[in-house]
């Protein structure tokens, strides 16, 4: 029995944060029904990097956070389906929205009047700034926050920056955190017996992001400068290599700074403070440029490791996906099938960790919208649905 079975989630968000986080429940077990306008469907399903499915309204994006859900086609302006929505909510454990704040509430599907419905619900809003504070009402998405927090500002060279992040780490980091508040809410609950309303907010998550250097600041004022691809001690970072490649060292403490300089044969190098790598910097910067382009990137990921200091070639997604190592990890599941518009086989991210039995697994492919529209309706007693939502 996996942790959420017996969960039912209703997961009326949309884009990358709030699914996410619906879709880490689902992955355990959770009946997580997704709620889409008909005529404004989730904005994931027309974007990724495969056109034709973006078409299909079942793009990249979607197929990502989309598996173990069913599908409900409702347009919340009509009462009717409003009332369907209510109906779901007697029936649920957690309800999750990522809309502008207020915006529920305007259609009396806020917490006041959903937790009157159920008692036992557990609410979470999603936003990019919270629902209270001076920024409240703004909106934003995941680069908008990075450019807000401060983490752009502390990304890229000392030449050229600000840098946005490759990834939207910080959406990604909201669905990861809002996935824990919603099973820290749900063990709360067993022993109290009470829902709870969650606020759950993107600017939130990108501080949590920058811990220490936001501890940093608010001890000396010192503010994070960009790096690059270099650390302010020289062991850390990537060099050069014989074959142009880059590869990434990481002998980060001082023991592994010591271990080595003793197998680069430059026993003199070694700091017994880091005092001392501080005030020696750029001449260690000028040894290592010279000493690491003596052999490839891959001879010095395979020599380095092999003796205890870390240190990777950099790669590409391509070669990182094609590693035996992931395959064994089982952090990928491949849908040997597509089925509901998606033609041919795909794979997607599952979670990223393992349980020793009975943990994260997907069961079902990413529902086309409204698809299980008909089968829940019945469900709740409303009858043949019509057409628009067949």
């Amino acid at each position: 029995m996996r942790p959420f079975e017996g969960i039912r989630v209703i997961d009326a968000t949309h884009v990358l944060a709030g699914p996410f986080a619906a879709y880490q429940l689902g992955v355990l077990g959770a009946d997580v029904i997704k709620i889409e306008d008909p005529n404004d469907p989730d904005q994931s399903r027309g974007s990724g990097t495969d056109k034709a499915l973006n078409q299909k309204l079942m793009g990249t994006q979607f197929l990502t956070q989309a598996s173990n859900k069913r599908s409900v086609a409702l347009d919340l302006k009509q009462e009717r389906d409003r009332d369907v929505l209510k109906a779901l909510v007697k029936t649920a454990d957690v309800f999750v929205e990522n809309y502008r704040p207020g915006a529920f509430e305007a259609l009396g599907l806020g917490y006041e009047a959903l937790s009157k419905i159920n008692p036992r619900l557990i609410y979470a809003s999603f936003s990019a700034f919270g629902q209270n504070g001076p920024r409240g009402p703004q909106t934003a998405y995941d680069h908008v926050i990075q450019a807000t927090s401060g983490i752009m500002a502390m990304t890229g060279t000392k030449e050229v920056n600000p840098i946005k992040f490759g990834s939207p780490a910080v959406d990604y980091g909201t669905g990861m955190t809002g996935a824990f508040a919603l099973s820290a809410a749900l063990y709360q609950r067993e022993r109290t017996g009470q829902g709870q309303r969650i606020d759950m907010a993107m600017l939130d998550v990108a501080m949590i992001l920058m811990a220490s250097h936001v501890t940093g600041y608010l001890r000396n004022g010192v503010h994070p400068k960009p790096h690059g691809n270099r650390h302010p001690h020289a062991t850390n970072g990537a060099f050069k290599t014989r074959d142009g490649t880059l590869v990434m060292l990481g002998a980060s403490n001082i023991r592994q700074q010591k271990r080595l300089w003793t197998l680069l044969g430059r026993p003199e190098m070694i700091k017994q403070t880091n005092d001392e790598r501080d005030a020696d910097h750029d001449r260690e910067i000028a040894v290592l440029e010279e000493i690491m382009l003596t052999r490839t990137a891959d001879e010095w990921e395979e020599f380095l490791q092999a003796r205890h200091v870390p240190a990777c070639r950099v790669r590409t997604m391509g070669e990182a996906i094609a590693d035996p190592h992931l395959a064994s990890r089982g952090v990928l599941h491949r849908h040997g099938s597509g089925g509901n518009g998606v033609e041919g086989p795909f794979g997607v991210p599952l979670a990223a960790f393992t349980f020793a039995h009975d943990g994260p697994r997907i069961d079902a492919p990413p529902p086309s919208l409204g698809q299980h529209n008909a089968e829940i309706l019945a469900e709740l007693g409303f009858g043949k649905p019509e057409a628009k939502r067949a």
